[in-house]
């Protein structure tokens, strides 16, 4: 493991950079279409461009991967990466930005897959769980550090998307100069989502959700905290605390899941995370400091929606089929988090910036009642049977990598007429 320890710093390091600029990206944009006084709507289409290409890059890059070799791959897409914050401050056009969101968000995933198929490479199997787990608390921290980047220099000027090129540019250094074997071929994702429906139908909408949910937080939140009032140092500590709370909660929240009815702390997540948005709803103009404290805990608790919606999947079906299932659940997040932002985003032309937070309070409310309704029609998974939770943002295609399961007896014996529709 000494020997690794090298190759593995290096990737995280670079991954780390690279998330920094993402994260900083997602505020910096939101923050300059208020300023060019793009409507809600318009800004939401923006931000959704870049879930699109998430889910196209999804599809399409492995075979890419494949095609030219990961390494050739790797540089061609961080190239096209670096070069897409400068065209932003070049040209201030939606469909102009639309176009470069969308570019942006096929090189980006396409560079997550690389460096999870590095890493998937280099951990030894015994430690592969772990390393995974810290490459999401890299990956957490680093998108927290990037939200407080937007008070470096002038925020509405060229400064940000200068910025954002270069940690793109330096995020190439620690990963390229480390020799790195090169990884198995990487395969795109083949379940039909009927057939994934089927197979958990609670799990399958709470992807969706989730989608949903992360996907307009991280595109229009630095946009809603503006809108409100905040100071640009509230605005950074608002997007930052959330973020840092989504990973503070994560190990807790997870380890409980394993303990109990998984559906059953989605439900409890969904109520507490609901009832966190419709406070913040109520106080998003009464002062910075609540709104910062109602951002820890509803971070906390919703960003536990996605790891805990693969890990219930994860429970029902066979362990042969892991890959193949969450990568149909990474599909079906991203296309919920393409609709999220242009939803909130004509809810908050149509009523005010603090609408955002009644948003994410109906999607969770509507994710509730689905969740009692599958409580009602299944039994719950034997613990015996269950997988155990993975640290997963949602933001990173992580569940197409790594397989952190031990196959048991029970699960090679289930069979798929037997499997439980929950």
């Amino acid at each position: 493991m000494r020997g690794l320890l090298l190759p593995l710093s290096s990737l995280l390091s670079g991954a780390g950079v690279m998330v920094v600029g993402v994260g900083l990206l997602f505020s910096v944009l939101g923050l300059r279409a208020g300023l060019a006084e793009f409507s809600g709507m318009v800004t939401g289409l923006i931000m959704s461009a870049y879930f699109v290409g998430y889910v196209v890059g999804t599809i399409y890059c492995p075979a890419l991967i494949r095609r030219i070799g990961h390494i050739r791959a790797f540089a061609a897409m961080a190239s096209i990466a670096s070069m897409m914050p400068i065209l932003h401050a070049l040209w201030i056009d939606p469909w102009f930005w639309g176009a470069l969101r969308l570019t942006t968000g096929v090189c980006i995933v396409g560079l997550y897959i690389v460096i999870e198929s590095w890493l998937n490479t280099l951990a030894p199997s015994q430690h592969r769980g772990k390393v995974f787990a810290i490459y999401m608390s890299v990956t957490f921290v680093a998108l927290a550090l990037g939200q407080w980047l937007i008070l470096v220099g002038d925020k509405f000027g060229f400064v940000p998307f200068a910025l954002v090129s270069v940690l793109f540019s330096f995020a190439l250094l620690p990963i390229t100069l480390t020799p790195i074997s090169q990884p198995a071929a990487v395969e795109r994702p083949h379940l039909g989502l009927r057939n994934l429906y089927q197979t958990s139908p609670l799990g399958v909408v709470g992807a969706v959700g989730s989608g949903l949910l992360n996907g307009a937080f991280y595109s229009l939140g630095a946009a809603y905290a503006q809108g409100v009032g905040f100071t640009d140092v509230g605005v950074a500590t608002f997007m930052a605390a959330t973020i840092l709370g989504g990973a503070a909660f994560q190990w807790p929240v997870g380890h409980y899941s394993d303990r109990h009815d998984r559906r059953y702390v989605m439900l409890w997540v969904c109520i507490a995370s609901a009832s966190l948005a419709l406070l913040g709803f109520a106080f998003s103009r009464a002062s910075e400091e609540i709104l910062i404290l109602v951002g820890i805990l509803y971070g906390g608790f919703v960003f536990t929606l996605y790891g805990l919606s693969v890990a219930h999947v994860n429970d029902l079906i066979d362990s042969s089929r892991l890959l193949e299932v969450t990568g149909g659940l990474l599909l079906v997040h991203g296309i919920g988090a393409a609709l999220g932002p242009t939803i909130a985003g004509v809810i908050m032309d149509l009523l005010n910036p603090e609408s955002l937070m009644l948003f994410f309070a109906v999607v969770l409310g509507a994710l509730s009642i689905f969740t009692v309704l599958r409580i009602r029609a299944a039994p719950a998974v034997p613990e015996s049977e269950k997988s155990g939770y993975v640290v997963m943002t949602g933001i990173a295609p992580a569940a197409m990598q790594v397989d952190t399961t031990e196959p048991s007896a029970s699960n090679h014996e289930k069979g798929d007429d037997e499997k439980i529709q929950a």
